[in-house]
């Protein structure tokens, strides 16, 4: 680096190049963390936008139910994706049109995570396709095992903010918050061991 530049403000960069260059492993996780949290961001902008349009078609009256792995505690079908037609404030679980919300607002955050992941928190030089690759295979895992976990806390935490707090349409927003940011933190701490394979690993040669 030009000395006139480090003189000039350049002197921050330097600082964090010797530290990545000292300690790589905490500095990819530093730069992981803060742009994850932009895309964490994105997605509990995007998500409610997303079904505010959805719940104004018909698709919020279409149940999409599938992946049944078992019952509930009252003997019910427990479901992988579960979400049953009618508007989640009437009792339902948001139909397709609450399905949709979620998976397009997800598939476009990993699709800027993939890019933004790739180059600049891991700087990799790899087989870009064959890293899209394994990333696809990996995001479907995990988007399945998060699918699995929500069937845990969705209605709980629907019930609470919209009934038992009796916050109607505001409490439903909130929820929505609280569901994307728990989504996304339990993705946070899976995809980065994971992306330090794909990335830097013989997975993307």
């Amino acid at each position: 680096m030009d000395k006139n530049n480090v003189k000039k403000g350049g002197s921050i960069m330097r600082i964090w190049y010797d530290f990545r260059e000292k300690h790589l492993g905490i500095a990819e996780f530093i730069v992981f963390f803060l742009l994850s949290n932009g895309i964490t961001a994105l997605q509990m902008v995007l998500m409610p936008l997303l079904k505010v349009f959805f719940d104004q078609t018909s698709l919020i009256n279409v149940t999409f139910q599938i992946g049944q792995i078992g019952s509930n505690f009252d003997g019910s079908p427990y479901y992988i994706f579960d979400y049953a037609a009618g508007t989640l404030g009437s009792g339902g679980g948001g139909g397709l049109a609450y399905f949709l919300s979620v998976q397009v607002t997800l598939a476009i955050a990993q699709v800027i995570n993939f890019f933004a992941q790739r180059n600049i928190t891991f700087k990799s030089t790899g087989n870009i396709w064959r890293a899209a690759g394994w990333y696809l295979i990996a995001f479907i895992l995990i988007t399945l095992g998060a699918a699995v976990l929500q069937g845990f806390y969705k209605a709980p935490v629907y019930e609470l903010l919209i009934h038992t707090w009796e916050l109607g349409k505001t409490g439903e927003i909130l929820a929505d918050f609280v569901t994307m940011l728990i989504n996304a933190t339990v993705s946070f701490w899976v995809y980065f061991p994971i992306l330090k394979i794909i990335f830097k690993g013989k997975l993307a040669k």
